[in-house]
């Protein structure tokens, strides 16, 4: 267990006083508001705070010395309630933020080889113009006497604590509507239609969120965020697998039998490709870098080979595949064997 007198710097055998007088100047001095960014501070100041929640409490601190107190945990939000009561205060209601907005972009594939600048149009609300965003006319409201806060009072360690919660006629606003502008009808807030030029980085995926700071909804506390959502539209000719694309090349059974040179379709044009003599059906090409962007390089285009067997010869073509049947010894159907069997099947 940690040593929550050390922490404090007293002793053990330090008065209820004592400790209350060391954690207040070990909290002053370590608040992180007087420290920010500081996380060790930020630690000690959580390690202080979680030694006085135990050691200012008579039955938790008797379990403690007898070694039977389990860890505790405490959370951003308890320190600084703890802290509070301590030094008799409380937060009051804090204005909220505008709301986050989504907005969906297509982009072709291959304008994610080296990014695009994309202009996105989306509506989002912002202060009604005719109130100025007061929603109306507007009175203090009598509960909170205009302040949005309503205050009760309870004894704390070191005298009365102050706490300030949201008044629940106005609800934090501290006025009410005595009448309703016409324009946004008591909201405060129209819609207006807004564009924003976004910057697609290189190789981002579909589906993916592009976070634009400031851009979502106006409310009191600031605005939101407009988060973009990437649509990539379909390829004719390629299909992507994460940094990789694919292409099913369809050879004919003479160019896989001898092999031939053919153009694939890349980001940046067409690629030439030499299939060897002897290639058959589902084989891969790789040609490395020519995929998409990732953080190690680019990915590569795989190529997947389709043999084609045609449907319809002419009489010559037929009599050189049986002669190419005789030649390796390959068995075929004779002559004019479907036909007869299709007559067969008419009868």
């Amino acid at each position: 267990m940690k040593d929550y007198y050390a922490i404090l710097g007293v002793s053990r055998e330090a008065t209820q006083e004592e400790i209350k007088q060391a954690y207040r100047r070990l909290a002053r001095e370590y608040h992180p508001d007087r420290h920010p960014g500081d996380k060790a501070i930020e630690e000690r100041f959580k390690e202080i705070n979680e030694a006085y929640a135990v050691l200012s409490d008579p039955e938790k601190r008797a379990r403690y010395d007898r070694g039977l107190l389990e860890g505790q945990s405490f959370r951003e939000e308890d320190l600084f309630d703890l802290f509070a009561q301590v030094f008799g205060f409380r937060r009051g209601p804090v204005a909220p933020r505008g709301e986050d907005l989504e907005a969906v972009v297509e982009v072709e594939l291959q304008d994610l080889l080296e990014g695009k600048e994309v202009e996105v149009a989306y509506s989002r609300l912002v202060p009604c113009q005719a109130c100025g965003g007061q929603g109306g006319r507007r009175v203090a409201c009598p509960t909170c006497g205009g302040r949005g806060v309503v205050e009760s009072y309870h004894r704390g360690f070191f005298g009365t604590v102050v706490n300030r919660t949201a008044c629940p006629h106005c609800k934090g606003q501290g006025f009410l509507l005595a009448e309703a502008c016409p324009i946004c009808r008591g909201r405060g807030r129209v819609a207006r239609e807004e564009r924003v030029r976004v910057r697609i980085p290189p190789g981002m995926d579909e589906g993916q969120l592009l976070r634009v700071p400031g851009y979502g909804n106006l409310g009191p506390g600031g605005p939101g965020d407009l988060y973009v959502r990437l649509r990539i539209k379909p390829h004719p000719r390629l299909k992507r697998q994460g940094a990789d694309l694919i292409y099913r090349l369809r050879l004919g059974l003479a160019q896989a039998a001898l092999g031939t040179r053919v153009e694939v379709p890349g980001l940046k044009g067409p690629i030439p490709l030499d299939i060897p003599p002897g290639t058959g059906h589902g084989e891969v090409f790789e040609l490395p870098g020519e995929g998409l962007p990732h953080p190690g390089g680019r990915g590569a285009l795989r190529v997947e080979v389709e043999l084609t067997v045609p449907k319809k010869l002419s009489k010559r073509a037929r009599e050189l595949l049986r002669a190419y049947a005789e030649e390796v010894g390959e068995p075929v159907a004779p002559e004019g064997f479907w036909e007869k069997l299709k007559g067969f099947f008419r009868k």
